[in-house]
């Protein structure tokens, strides 16, 4: 997917967090990021007297604040006390700087929760104590799987309404930790929480005495979720050929992995052409070298055909190129995906014309068992052969 995101000032000295929070409805989700930022003084005094008033015209939680509303911001949503689209939020610690991505937890709303995670470097899913992992858990921990998020938080909220129980709270901790086993996650923190009360969001609490792990703030503001330098080759999808003068010819877009210097070798992805770096061009002038995030024009020594979707590589690793490829999807769309049938596929800054040849089977949210399917119905997740009008550059 085409990496739009914006440059964020940055403090601290672990840098930029990207996380998400997800799960199922009502698990508490808008009011853990709410209270979060209250509780860290992170909110201005004029947006808090203006969520006392939200909260006595909307809120759920009787003469009490309802933090929810802070980031829940179109009016159907505080008409319906739910979450539709995902919120988005900056803030920044005296360690650190975030951004969050507030998603929906309803079912029909999996695809605006998909968008979320699609930039998240982790996701914090929450669980109401009352109810246990349920089927939305485990599908938003297999998407947060599939888009290649590796860090996840299993945040046990709404534990003040179970008496903060340990025993609950150890049976949901097993049971999360049984399903994700196979997921792929390089690390699973799990902490109780009472989002509505600040129970283990910024201190530890002094009512899960039983409980040894980090606050909820303590993890987000230390934990490391940088790859190693060298972990992924260079990757650069040209967004747009810039040329402001005859004397000038460039190629914009953002390096999405990897890094590249003046000098280094690249590759054009299909063409097979290959030159090196003549300069890195950047809005405040020239720099030496550009990595992961950073938008950037770049120069060549030869002049070769570059266009619009191609992608910039590392010829010493270069991406794969094919028209037949296997991928899981997601499928958002109220319309039935059906074999067969010509979609448009956009990756990186290319769209292209693709066809599903075959659904290979249909994951089982509840089980991650393997189904036999001849198509799939919106929310549902597949893994399917699939065929581009023309070879196309991508990643495993």
């Amino acid at each position: 997917m085409p990496d739009d995101r914006i440059a964020m000032p940055i403090t601290g000295d672990r840098g930029l967090l990207r996380f998400l929070t997800c799960g199922s409805v009502d698990d508490g989700k808008s009011t853990l990021i709410g209270r979060l930022l209250a509780d860290a003084d992170l909110i201005m005094s004029d947006q808090l007297a203006a969520l006392k008033e939200e909260s006595r015209r909307f809120g759920t939680t009787g003469g009490d604040i309802d933090f929810s509303l802070l980031l829940d911001g179109l009016e159907d949503e505080r008409q319906q006390r739910i979450t539709i689209d995902v919120a988005y939020r900056f803030f920044s610690t005296p360690r650190r700087s975030f951004i969050v991505a507030d998603s929906p937890g309803h079912e029909q709303y999996t695809r605006n929760m998909a968008t979320g995670a699609s930039t998240a470097d982790l996701a914090v899913l929450l669980v109401d104590a009352r109810k246990g992992v349920l089927p939305q858990t485990r599908r938003h921990s297999l998407i947060c799987s599939l888009f290649g998020i590796r860090h996840i938080v299993l945040a046990v909220n709404k534990l003040d309404l179970v008496g903060f129980d340990r025993v609950v709270f150890d049976r949901i901790a097993e049971d999360y930790a049984r399903f994700a086993g196979d997921l792929g996650f390089a690390s699973l923190v799990m902490i109780p929480l009472s989002a509505r009360y600040g129970d283990n969001l910024i201190e530890r609490s002094a009512r899960t005495p039983w409980y040894e792990g980090p606050s909820l703030l303590d993890h987000l503001e230390s934990i490391d979720v940088t790859e190693a330098p060298g972990d992924r080759p260079f990757r650069f999808p040209v967004q747009w050929v810039n040329r402001p003068n005859p004397d000038f010819r460039g190629f914009a877009g953002t390096v999405v992995a990897g890094s590249v210097a003046v000098g280094d070798p690249i590759l054009v992805m299909g063409s097979a052409r290959s030159s090196r770096i003549k300069d890195i061009v950047t809005f405040e002038g020239l720099v030496p070298r550009a990595a992961a995030g950073d938008a950037v024009t770049l120069t060549f020594d030869d002049e070769i055909d570059v266009s619009r979707g191609d992608l910039l590589a590392d010829p010493q690793a270069p991406a794969e190129f094919a028209d037949q490829f296997a991928a899981h999807l997601v499928w958002m769309k109220e319309e039935t995906l059906v074999p067969g049938r010509s979609y448009w596929l956009r990756i990186g800054t290319r769209t292209v014309s693709a066809t599903v040849t075959a659904l290979t089977h249909r994951i089982n949210v509840d089980s991650g068992a393997h189904v036999a399917a001849r198509t799939l119905e919106i929310n549902e997740i597949g893994f399917c052969n699939l065929a581009t009008s023309v070879p196309i550059a991508f990643d495993p």
